[in-house]
């Protein structure tokens, strides 16, 4: 495997400059399998059924709060390939915070929240598989910060809805189309630019 070389391998930085991701608030988060390997199940009748592995992910997943204080998860889908999730830091499901510090001690940042869960998951199936060392997870995370009521329940939706679009996901290995360019733009279309 080549070794990462920040001259030669640069990746643009999908995170907003500048904001802190420890701040409270509601982030809706893309985490993809290595190489997109469909490991995680398989979309029958527009419902994802888990693999064992899959099972590895939702069991991680869940327990995401028990080991962050003030961290909640809202709606969540898991893909053959990836998955979806909301992960709401320092605020209660129904209320998405935008820039507004939590009082008293820090919580910790999104980052480290989704870091944690990967590194959980990766352990427990290299575990499983006898493949100790081995990637399980594509490098990095897609988020976005949600900023309003409305966002938040066209993402739930989206989520929802995700399994019964799997044959035209641009996830999906089999999917030939032309694949989507901004997946958050297909989500909220023109509220994507609409005040918070």
């Amino acid at each position: 495997m080549e070794r990462f070389d920040p001259n030669l391998h640069y990746r643009r930085s999908v995170r907003l400059k500048g904001y802190d991701y420890s701040f409270a608030g509601a982030y809706f988060v893309t985490v993809c399998v290595h190489e997109k390997k469909c490991l995680l199940g398989e979309i029958i009748e527009g419902r994802t059924t888990l693999s064992r592995i899959g099972s590895i992910v939702r069991e991680c997943l869940r327990s995401i709060p028990d080991h962050f204080r003030n961290v909640s998860l809202d709606e969540f889908v898991i893909m053959p390939n990836h998955l979806h999730g909301i992960v709401v830091v320092g605020a209660t499901h129904a209320s998405p915070l935008r820039n507004s510090p939590q009082p008293g001690p820090k919580p910790r940042s999104l980052g480290s929240i989704v870091g944690s869960f990967k590194s959980a998951v990766t352990r427990r199936v290299n575990r499983m598989r006898a493949s100790p060392g081995s990637t399980f997870w594509q490098r990095n995370y897609y988020e976005h910060v949600v900023r309003n009521e409305k966002e938040l329940n066209l993402i739930r939706q989206y989520i929802m809805d995700n399994p019964l679009k799997w044959e035209t996901d641009r996830e999906n290995p089999a999917f030939e189309g032309i694949p989507r360019q901004d997946e958050i733009r297909d989500i909220l279309g023109d509220n994507l630019n609409s005040n918070p």
